[in-house]
């Protein structure tokens, strides 16, 4: 039996939207003989035409190759894919990028494993015109036996940005769920701000310099945060909540004179009001978190 080296391993793409197709593009690119499958066999058009081979089931894409990526829609796609042919999953390793919860990531990989398959749920941190370059980010959930096995072949999506986590097949859900939450809070908060700017005909574009510093000078705070959280210690070397509650004040007030919307400040504020109520006046902005530990009312 001959073995094909790493670079040349078999692959399978399930799913080809943008991003699934910008996986099985990559596979294409480096060598890999790649067999991909969509509901809507014309979104493989350009794969083929490159060198891709289209499948003409679900399951033949699945037995084709020892490792089958999955990207689409959500889990009930996922699914409704792949129960129909779960009999054809014994014995391979599925590398699902699907973004959802970490609770279905590890539900996910139970169902795998009673089919007798390999599990590994992942995330991927990149638009879909990065993958297979050094700008692209994947993370890695599950067996790291599976992993280390397909490495070669899953470090084609990001040249230096292939990382694995842990066993737990949660764990890339949970942190995709985290850097989505740190995302959408930097851009509503530059929006609310370009919102503000915008009504002293300020452009967007003008502010835009500016915002990232601002956002640069931020991401400062992160890893002296990061350490006070760990050790639960919450010392104001810079300034304390009140302080903050005092900031934030003059924000709402900025923003209903302005007649901008007051929702983001007012968010901010109750929160941080709530921290003072705690105790947590004269700490610094890191005691917040005890604010985000607790399930909402």
């Amino acid at each position: 039996m001959t073995i094909l080296p790493p670079a040349a391993s078999p692959v399978t793409v399930i799913g080809l939207g943008l991003m699934g197709q910008a996986l099985a593009a990559a596979f294409v690119a480096k060598g890999h003989p790649t067999t991909v499958w969509n509901r809507s066999a014309g979104k493989a058009d350009r794969l083929v035409a490159d060198g891709a081979t289209l499948a003409d089931s679900a399951a033949s894409a699945v037995e084709a190759s020892p490792l089958v990526v999955v990207c689409v829609s959500d889990y009930d796609a996922v699914h409704g894919v792949l129960d129909p042919v779960g009999s054809s999953l014994a014995g391979k390793t599925v590398v699902n990028l699907t973004t959802a919860s970490s609770t279905q990531a590890r539900q996910t990989a139970e169902w795998a494993a009673k089919l007798g398959a390999d599990y590994i749920d992942g995330a991927i941190l990149a638009m879909p015109q990065a993958i297979g370059t050094a700008e692209a980010t994947l993370l890695y959930a599950g067996s790291k036996t599976a992993f280390e096995k397909h490495q070669a072949t899953l470090q084609t999506l990001g040249e230096t940005g292939t990382v694995y986590l842990d066993e737990d097949h949660g764990l890339s859900a949970l942190y995709d769920m985290s850097v989505l939450s740190i995302m959408w809070g930097v851009l509503n908060s530059f929006l609310h701000a370009a919102a503000l700017l915008g009504t002293a005909h300020v452009k967007a574009t003008t502010f835009a310099e500016m915002a990232t510093t601002a956002i640069n000078v931020t991401a400062d705070y992160v890893t002296a945060y990061a350490e006070q959280i760990d050790e639960d210690t919450f010392p104001a070397t810079d300034a304390t909540v009140n302080v903050h509650v005092g900031g934030m004040q003059h924000l709402l007030e900025e923003s209903q004179a302005l007649g901008v919307s007051t929702e983001l400040p007012k968010f901010f504020l109750e929160l941080a009001r709530r921290a003072v109520a705690d105790g947590n006046a004269e700490d610094s902005y890191a005691a917040m978190i005890k604010q985000f530990r607790k399930p909402s009312a």
